[in-house]
């Protein structure tokens, strides 16, 4: 019999207890080795999945849920591991940066506009560390960073569509929470989303974050249903340079599948790819960037030298016909941008949509009239009410479930985190 407590929470926000005899660690039997890895495609996993089960099997006899929820004091651990880590990095990136002007200037830049948001920040910092709704650090591979962050709906009822959010950071700054904002309401439409964390530079240059993305998308689609998401309706998501990053994966994905390698997702899985200012060519870029503060040396390194460009410009490789060929198995791709975006210009994501088209891919540019980098991504979200390029993704992703949608047009408009004049200030002093 249950505590009050626990009859009222959902059976996969139920929280764990530290009882070894309720709880063990364990590596699954064969056939659940089978099954968690492959999920429902039969595809093959390369790496052993450690999975935290609880001990008692549901009453009604069904499968046991994945629980990858640690205990606190495992997460403060954690905390301190990755924050020694990213402090060693830190010092390591300082003297690829130098003391720069350029770089002195967008780290003040970037203080201010974070002290003007912190009113929201802190909101949604609580939520992210006390939400039952949210599991955070689940393990989907053997690196350092290759940890992602789950928001799950309030309800269980039914199997939820599903979003694999990979956050942006110019290749340096990315983390998992930077997508808790995205997560927490589109979970407040039904939707679950998963946020990976990856290798940033100089712990690792694209290639790792390539891997790392891949990985993280891997695991969701094999794992997803173990957390209540159907792993028929997964959807692909990037900001910034997580659009880059997922771009690369996505494609280097479907070039695999063409040529009939062994993988262990496949791109049908993929429902749609939304880019959110986006670039996707880097010979466009390296000098933009220069200018910016993100020195062409630095830009260098991260990308692994001038000569791996091509390999790592999605437009370009289109050009490549076993690439192009290969974009057939693409799933729809809809690229989002800001008019009056500066650090990324719209025209990396027309550019790229033209070259879509070009070998038949099914691609959709909508530009966003006097928004910024950040505009789309913080400003609106933290401003509350009505946010077009959110109503956008939910349209897309609710399409064809008339349930979903009514919801959808009664559900009450989204609350203000930030004062107007606070939003309008940082809005002038970004970075980005």
């Amino acid at each position: 019999m249950h505590s009050p407590m626990e009859t009222q929470q959902p059976e996969r926000f139920r929280p764990m207890t530290s009882t070894v005899s309720e709880i063990e660690e364990v590596i699954p039997e064969e056939s659940d080795r089978t099954t968690l890895l492959n999920g429902s495609n039969g595809l093959s996993s390369p790496e052993p999945v450690r999975r935290r089960v609880s001990g008692k099997l549901p009453v009604d006899g069904g499968p046991r849920r994945i629980c990858r929820q640690q205990s606190f004091g495992q997460e403060i651990g954690h905390a301190a591991a990755e924050t020694y880590l990213i402090t060693g990095l830190s010092f390591k990136l300082l003297r690829y940066l130098g003391v720069g002007y350029r770089w002195m200037t967008k780290l003040l830049a970037l203080t201010c506009y974070a002290v003007l948001l912190m009113p929201g920040f802190l909101q949604v910092a609580y939520i992210y560390f006390f939400s039952s709704q949210v599991r955070r650090s689940v393990v989907y591979g053997d690196q350092p960073r290759n940890r992602l962050d789950l928001y799950l709906p309030s309800n269980n009822d039914g199997l939820k569509p599903v979003v694999v959010f990979v956050t942006g950071g110019a290749w340096i700054i990315g983390y998992k929470a930077w997508g808790s904002l995205l997560g927490m309401q589109l979970a407040e439409r039904d939707i679950i989303v998963a946020c990976l964390d990856y290798r940033n530079f100089p712990q690792g240059t694209i290639s790792d974050m390539v891997t790392d993305a891949s990985q993280g998308i891997s695991f969701v689609c094999n794992n997803i249903s173990a957390f209540g998401g159907d792993p028929n309706r997964i959807y692909l998501m990037g900001q910034s340079a997580g659009a880059h990053i997922a771009a690369c994966a996505l494609l280097e994905q479907a070039t695999k599948e063409s040529k009939g390698e062994s993988i262990s997702w496949r791109v049908s899985q993929i429902k749609a790819y939304f880019g959110l200012s986006g670039g996707y060519n880097l010979y466009n870029l390296v000098d933009h960037f220069h200018n910016r503060g993100l020195y062409r040396s630095i830009f260098l390194s991260i990308m692994e030298g001038e000569e791996s460009f091509e390999k790592f410009s999605p437009e370009v490789r289109l050009k490549d016909p076993v690439v192009g060929k290969a974009a057939s198995l693409l799933p729809p791709i809809m690229l989002f941008h800001g008019s009056s975006d500066y650090s990324i210009p719209s025209d990396a994501s027309k550019t790229f949509t033209d070259a879509l088209q070009a070998v038949g891919a099914k691609a959709e540019l909508i530009l966003y009239s006097g928004k910024t980098h950040t505009d789309l991504f913080l400003q609106d979200p933290l401003r509350g009410g009505k946010d077009e390029l959110f109503d956008d993704i939910v349209s897309v992703i609710h399409a064809g479930d008339n349930d979903a949608l009514n919801k959808d047009t009664l559900a009450p408009p989204r609350k203000r985190l930030v004062p107007e004049l606070l939003l309008k200030l940082a809005r002038e002093v970004s970075p980005f």
